[in-house]
């Protein structure tokens, strides 16, 4: 058995940009053969999903996985849309909610160092990725949990593309099923007004008062500026945060009711929600493929 020296863990995680743990085991398993190790690294999807960090993963899925009381609503990031409806990226997605759900974890730090079959679940991804050939990367990991006497409105919209998660009052399903697909439909941003930051609407109304005073200027027959701060913009204040909550929208499935009439109908209240969108966030990367073919016919020319 060969003696794994430290320098030699060290040449390998610069050659493959492996772990250093994980390079110890490569070698340990292969008896210090450098190359064999970077093989064995290679065959587990450790070396190749490692060079991929540069890449950007902004497609993929959103799922859930809830256990008793507690919901996990998490988001899995895959580089292309056609992997993301791959079957082992499916089961891997299946998996981490699994793994996650049965943990202690609250975030997306917590999360990648739960241990499951003897690793932990970033070691899981990362060797997940060399399989099936791209990046892929677990964010925005959300925990929600409900008491006994509550209810779970679960949705995943296009297969996971958007993924709600809602906690309603009460032990209705369907009131909160139809709750979670409405805030999937309508992307609510708020439960209700209670609940917008005071900065935010502090902002929101000098946006609408700097709109108002633009269009007053070129009106043909300007108000005064103290109607326009006094009247025109708290209604207009009133319906641009009406929009973005839950409460006050008018519910998908009979516009003639807002959610909140339709949920109280149903002795029932919505407590919170979690709404996530593939992507969100994430700045895609453009490909040039002009350029990218033009780089290759220098390179080939050289």
């Amino acid at each position: 058995m060969a003696n794994i020296t430290a320098q030699m863990v060290k040449d390998l995680r610069e050659k493959t940009s492996a772990g250093m743990l994980d390079c110890k085991k490569a070698l340990t398993a292969t008896d210090g053969d450098m190359e064999a190790a970077v093989t064995w690294l290679r065959e587990k999807g450790i070396a190749k999903a490692v060079k991929k960090e540069g890449a950007i993963a902004a497609e993929g899925l959103c799922s859930y996985a809830i256990k008793g009381n507690k919901a996990v609503v998490f988001e899995l990031n895959s580089q292309t849309d056609f992997v993301a409806q791959n079957a082992k990226f499916v089961d891997l997605l299946n998996k981490v909610g699994e793994i996650i759900v049965n943990s202690d974890a609250k975030c997306t730090e917590c999360a990648l160092k739960v241990e499951a079959e003897g690793k932990d679940l970033n070691t899981i991804i990362l060797e997940a990725s060399g399989v099936i050939g791209e990046k892929i990367s677990l964010r925005r990991v959300t925990v929600l949990e409900k008491t006994d006497a509550q209810v779970f409105g679960a949705y995943k919209h296009a297969g996971g593309r958007i993924v709600v998660v809602a906690v309603l009052d009460g032990n209705d399903e369907v009131v909160a099923k139809d709750v979670a697909m409405h805030v999937a439909a309508m992307g609510p941003r708020y439960v209700s007004k209670d609940d917008i930051p005071a900065e935010e609407v502090a902002k929101e109304r000098e946006i609408i008062l700097a709109t108002a005073l633009n269009e007053n200027a070129t009106s043909a027959k300007p108000k005064p500026e103290q109607i326009i701060a006094d009247k025109i913009v708290p209604g207009r204040l009133e319906k641009s945060l009406k929009e973005i909550c839950l409460l006050s929208q008018a519910f998908v499935k009979n516009p003639d009711q807002t959610v909140e009439a339709y949920v109280a109908g149903a002795k029932s209240k919505v407590v919170t929600f979690i709404r996530l969108a593939v992507g969100e966030g994430i700045e895609k990367q453009e490909v040039d493929f002009a350029a990218e073919v033009a780089a290759q016919s220098a390179q080939f020319n050289k």
